[in-house]
């Protein structure tokens, strides 16, 4: 299928969402910012050129000031807490888990609770109260503590289900193939499970549509795929790019 037909189906969704006087909310969640790097540096340009606020999950031990130094001039970004030290503390037969229950819980949440003050102390003007697992994983038992840390929401991988002690602000679209060649995802595939969330939501699931992006594995099919999402979206009438503060406060 050639470039051009990979986006039709999303041009006539959105077409429909536009006759119906109706509007999508999408999101964009980008994990493991350390530091200042070219992919940052190719990140933040195309989303600022876009208009497209920016959620960075940044893993609290590992960065300092450099990035803060950076992002400071970014008023498009904020900046939320992707666990501590993005380490893997589960055995070897199952998946990979910084927030389980390996660990003493109060080991975990301590550290959560100093991710949570270093980032805030790194970024005052760009921190939101977001945890952002490493993995997109966490032990249910660790849920419930999370707002007397000061976390305001948790963001993992999925449908949100409603009722936790947390509110969920979720991703939905994954770029990456994990699985394959660990680069971008074709865009016909994208673009098809884009569209299936937003016939979902048109039938009445209000969930923000979270896009997930790591710019420090990004190929250029990645690369790709962003640009000609941003170009078909940033300035549709029937799509609203939203910052994680501003979801928030929904």
């Amino acid at each position: 299928m050639s470039e051009g037909m990979s986006w039709e189906p999303l041009r006539r969704e959105l077409d429909r969402w536009r006759a119906a006087g109706r509007v999508a909310r999408l999101w964009l969640r980008d994990d493991d910012a350390v530091e200042p790097t070219p992919d940052l540096e190719q990140l933040l340009a195309l989303t600022g050129g876009n208009g497209i606020p920016l959620t960075l999950a940044v893993i609290p031990a590992l960065t300092g000031e450099a990035l803060a130094a950076r992002l400071a001039e970014e008023a498009g970004v904020a900046v939320a807490v992707h666990g501590w030290s993005h380490t893997n503390h589960a055995g070897q037969e199952r998946k990979k888990q910084e927030l389980g229950g390996e660990r003493a819980a109060e080991v975990v949440l301590g550290e959560l609770r100093a991710g949570w003050q270093r980032l805030k102390r790194l970024h005052p003007a760009r921190f939101v109260p977001v945890l952002v697992p490493p993995w997109n994983r966490i032990d249910a038992t660790l849920i419930p503590a999370l707002p007397e840390l000061g976390f305001a929401a948790l963001s993992v991988y999925g449908r949100a289900r409603e009722g936790g002690p947390i509110p969920l602000l979720n991703t939905h679209i994954d770029i990456i193939d994990w699985h394959g060649t660990r680069g971008g995802r074709s865009a016909e595939e994208l673009v098809a499970e884009l569209v299936a969330e937003l016939r979902d939501r048109f039938a009445g699931n209000d969930e923000p549509i979270g896009v997930l992006t790591h710019h420090l594995v990004h190929d250029d099919a990645a690369w790709d795929f962003l640009a000609a999402l941003f170009a078909a979206t940033a300035r549709h009438p029937a799509v609203a790019w939203s910052s994680a503060p501003e979801l928030l406060q929904d």
